[in-house]
């Protein structure tokens, strides 16, 4: 299986991927992390809306929902079946 690496937003719904890089200042990562989100995390995008809407999301037993905003700072590598 190939792996890309794409933004959190662009994401198919049921997707999952590890968080490899968050493309931010200090404040957005240290607020991603308190809620758990961080480089080498397991992610699972559970849902979103159709335009700039919130993105669902699972890590661990927990899910958050994050702003259109913050999802596209998150780069996650996701793999992709040929």
């Amino acid at each position: 299986m190939a792996k890309m690496l794409v933004p959190l937003n662009k994401m198919g719904n049921g997707q999952s991927g590890t968080v490899v890089q968050i493309l931010g200042g200090p404040g957005l990562v240290r607020r991603l992390e308190a809620l758990g989100i961080m480089p080498g995390r397991k992610i699972i995008k559970l849902s979103s809306m159709v335009f700039r809407g919130p993105v669902m999301i699972k890590t661990g037993q927990t899910q958050i929902a994050l702003g259109f905003g913050m999802s596209r700072r998150i780069m996650v590598e996701v793999e992709i079946k040929e």
